[in-house]
């Protein structure tokens, strides 16, 4: 609209009290968070879920100075015996700073499952960093988990773990041992122009211990082994709704993850591997 000079500038001038008035202030306290419905829980390529359904959820609380505290829960199926309610829940704290146009984020995922066995806990540190290349973003980043119980190498494979007497505690290979567990990765993700599709992609490398933990737990159940992952999302337009598919797989052969049957599927049925390629379907709900 073509207006005179002079009302231009007193339309201007009365219009900044305004807008400042309208402006408010940024929070020094977000939260954010999401609930979500896959068709096989995968952690790190291999399957939680005995690739069956899940349902998850989580949030966390940012504060503007960069630090922040989360929560994040799972279903479980076949993954080890871990008892209670079979379900995982983490316990996320850390930190966020700006760095050479990226973001450092270094912090510490706590691994428990509710009403379980406390020592199928563990506690893995982390450090992300992040940013972008012209429209890709990408993350590189590390997690170690020092030495604990639940990383140890209690029974040799997945024959001896389904013989333990858990309530006796006898038929460990090696009961009370302790390993580490190193995991680095790597995430792409680009828009895909005019399409309202989002693609992305992981790879991964874990190395811990070659066998199974206190009840048949293990974050990398052949010792050491490679994940990655190809995918797209699509995000409904005016809804906090995200679809998603993936293509997830590892390097682990038949036989090697036969060693971690029948300690791991359906309460030690053994049927099939958790560790081969599979189609992954989500559906979250962002907040």
């Amino acid at each position: 609209m073509k207006y005179a000079f002079l009302l231009s500038a007193l339309s201007m001038m009365a219009a900044v009290p305004a807008a400042a008035q309208d402006e408010a202030p940024a929070k020094a306290v977000t939260v954010s968070g999401a609930v979500g419905l896959v068709s096989d829980y995968r952690f790190r390529g291999v399957s939680q879920s005995d690739e069956n359904l899940a349902v998850q959820g989580g949030f966390t609380i940012a504060h503007d100075s960069g630090v922040y505290i989360g929560t994040w829960g799972s279903n479980l199926a076949g993954w080890g015996t871990f008892g209670g309610a079979n379900m995982e829940l983490d316990l996320i704290a850390g930190f966020k700073v700006p760095v050479a146009g990226g973001t450092l984020d270094i912090g510490a995922t706590w691994y428990m499952y509710p009403s379980g066995f406390d020592n199928t806990d563990f506690i893995e540190p982390y450090v992300k960093l992040s940013g972008t290349a012209g429209p890709v973003s990408l993350t590189a980043g590390v997690a170690y988990a020092p030495k604990q119980e639940a990383l140890g190498a209690w029974s040799a494979n997945g024959q001896v773990a389904a013989n333990v007497d858990y309530d006796a505690g006898t038929g460990y290979s090696n009961p009370g041992a302790k390993g580490d567990n190193l995991y680095v990765w790597g995430d792409a993700s680009a828009a895909i122009p005019n399409t309202g599709l989002t693609a992305k992609a992981h790879i991964g490398a874990s190395s811990g211990n070659k066998g199974l933990g206190p009840f048949a737990t293990s974050v990398a159940p052949t010792g050491a082994y490679a994940d990655w992952l190809l995918g797209v999302d699509y995000t409904i337009p005016s809804t906090p709704l995200t679809v998603g598919i993936a293509y997830v797989d590892t390097n682990i052969t038949d036989r090697e993850a036969a060693y971690l049957q029948p300690s791991f599927s359906r309460g030690q049925d053994g049927d099939g591997s958790i560790a081969d390629a599979k189609v992954v379907f989500a559906l979250t709900a962002a907040f």
